[in-house]
């Protein structure tokens, strides 16, 4: 048993508590009495303070209240503004069919032999797959908030050939398009002999003329020019491939082409 239990058992009865009893006693350490005179003062404080506070309230006049009603405020009168028009509002454009915003397929061109998706749409497991690592690129389209993209594409003779994508995102917390733009102008500035130019009413919209070939065995080489532009949701993608090298001309006019109709 615990010696400062012991203590408190009369000298006479210590010896009457049988020893299974006494080692079967836990050991529970005492609190002592000033903590208990501490304790019962804080709560005596705390009634004579409560107490003492209700009668010096009680002796108060009663506090008014508010008013509820609130001054009325004129109706405005007159006809409201009329809803903008479908050439001034541009949510009216972007949210119809997307492929209406491709640009038109010149004369004298052919369909292109294939594009990613159905029937100029392309949806996100499309878009993934123009990607190196498809995988990867999928779970960050998801992350930007891909919504849609449409996409369209024509031939000459029988190595000149041009697509075209618009890519939407909903923006609802990451400014997708402006970093798909960006993210576009990053890689086509890491390939070498590469000129550059700023396209038109863009803001930071660039076109690239790629003068150094891609080759593969088997294949011949080709010429590379691109375009990389955004407007509010939607981000443009231009890509030209040639046999020969591509003029400047080629990839500015399609680009601006294609922002004035966004």
């Amino acid at each position: 048993m615990d010696e400062e239990i012991r203590e408190e058992i009369p000298e006479e009865n210590r010896e009457e508590i049988p020893e299974e009893i006494q080692e079967e006693t836990p050991r529970v350490r005492r609190r002592g009495r000033t903590a208990l005179l501490i304790a019962t003062a804080a709560v005596l404080g705390l009634v004579g303070g409560t107490c003492a506070g209700f009668l010096i309230q009680a002796d108060r006049e009663p506090t008014k209240l508010p008013s509820l009603s609130q001054p009325v405020v004129a109706q405005a009168r007159g006809a409201g503004p009329e809803p903008l028009s479908a050439a001034r509002d541009r949510r009216v454009k972007t949210d119809d069919d997307l492929r209406k915003l491709l640009v038109k397929r010149p004369k004298g061109t052919r369909d292109a032999a294939y594009l990613p998706g159905d029937k100029g749409w392309m949806g996100i497991a499309d878009y993934a797959e123009e990607y190196t690592k498809p995988a990867i690129a999928f779970s960050d389209l998801v992350r930007a908030e891909f919504r849609r993209a449409a996409a369209t594409g024509w031939t000459v003779g029988s190595t000149y050939s041009v697509e075209v994508r618009l890519i939407q995102y909903r923006q609802e917390e990451k400014l997708g398009a402006s970093d798909a733009a960006a993210e576009g102008r990053y890689w086509a500035n890491t390939k070498s002999g590469t000129h550059v130019w700023a396209v038109p009413g863009t803001g930071d919209g660039m076109a690239y003329v790629h003068t150094k070939p891609e080759t593969k065995p088997g294949y011949l080489p080709m010429y590379e020019a691109e375009a990389h532009a955004w407007r509010g949701d939607i981000a443009m993608e231009i890509w030209i491939y040639d046999t020969k090298p591509i003029p400047k001309a080629k990839i500015m006019d399609l680009a601006e082409r294609q922002m004035e109709r966004l």
